[in-house]
């Protein structure tokens, strides 16, 4: 009996470490798949890209050896022109579109998309001039002396201005460590912001707008500006030494995320502002750009709890999230 009960036991194990073994090889081959179908399409889509920007390749390195050329001992100017006035330029465009929606209220098929239903509508005009006054200080005051100082350190390290534009692959890479520098930089220094030491006298100007606009994404103090805002932007650049032409796609990019984030509207087809929005909300929850940080720190239990993080995805039709996922009804005490 006893050895029965023993083969018993035995084939019974051996069944149980099959089927683990079973999993573990179903399971590897579903991820080794799956990372060799993306591997495969991901060099794909770069092939493609790689065809395109090589193809006009020649085309944009024969405009950039004309603009060298023009400002053939001038490049400062031209540095000017692509660090601060492009960026400048796309910033203030798409805000001038948001601060057209902000303040009428129209067109509907955009204010239709508002996060927090019944907020700014419209804007109060008195608290818009006074943001719109410190953005303009900020940009000016602090921005602008800080790219021009960054000028002559990029210029010792590789030359922003020199003849060859970068790869296609390389400027990939450049943009991944700008992203990845970025978020740890901002994560960091926006949490020092909000300890208390720091948090009155410099980080509650921001939070004066608990349901954030677009052109509020600059709305700060000054010390703030230059931690959170300007230096987690300016650090990657530097660090590898970029070319003009990735500076300038980059502080580019890096206005237009910030807008979207505060601007208040979950738009079709953009990144989702959920995240940002929920941190002007409760102050306390959603401190970086990617989440990726607050995941690790559990800065994002309260919003992963939350209706909002429902609807922190990228929306792919025309019905606004707050209709297909609305709010719980608040309860009646």
């Amino acid at each position: 009996m006893k050895g029965e009960a023993g083969h018993m036991l035995h084939n019974e194990k051996s069944k149980q470490e099959g089927h683990i073994w079973g999993s573990m090889r179903r399971t590897a081959f579903i991820l080794g798949s799956g990372l060799l179908s993306f591997v495969a399409f991901w060099n794909s889509v770069t092939w493609h890209l790689q065809r395109f920007w090589g193809a006009s390749g020649y085309f944009w390195q024969a405009q950039w050896e004309r603009l060298l050329t023009t400002f053939e001992g001038k490049e400062w100017i031209l540095f000017f022109i692509g660090a601060i006035q492009v960026p400048c330029l796309f910033f203030w465009s798409f805000n001038g579109l948001l601060l057209v929606v902000d303040t009428t209220g129209k067109p509907n098929f955009i204010s239709r998309y508002r996060i927090q239903i019944g907020k700014n509508e419209p804007v109060d005009p008195v608290k818009l001039r006074q943001s719109i006054r410190t953005v303009l200080f900020n940009q000016c005051m602090v921005s602008f002396p800080m790219v021009v100082f960054l000028y002559p350190f990029l210029e010792w390290w590789g030359d922003p201005c020199r003849r060859e534009l970068p790869t296609f692959h390389w400027f990939l890479l450049e943009l991944a460590i700008f992203t990845l520098i970025e978020e740890v930089l901002f994560y960091y220094s926006h949490r020092l912001l909000h300890h208390p030491t720091f948090y009155k006298k410099i980080h509650k100007k921001h939070h004066e707008w608990t349901a954030p606009i677009g052109v509020i994404s600059l709305y700060a103090h000054p010390i703030e500006h230059v931690v959170s805002n300007m230096l987690p932007a300016i650090v990657g650049p530097l660090v590898m030494g970029s070319h003009l032409s990735s500076i300038t796609v980059w502080f580019s990019l890096a206005l237009i995320i910030t807008t979207i984030s505060h601007c208040g509207y979950h738009l079709p087809f953009l990144p989702s502002p959920e995240f940002h929005d929920y941190h002007h909300l409760k102050f306390n929850q959603c401190y970086g750009v990617l989440g990726v940080l607050d995941h690790l720190h559990g800065t994002d239990i309260m919003f992963k709890q939350t209706k909002a993080y429902e609807r922190h995805v990228l929306l792919l039709g025309f019905t606004p999230l707050s209709e297909s996922i609305p709010d719980s009804p608040k309860r009646i005490e």
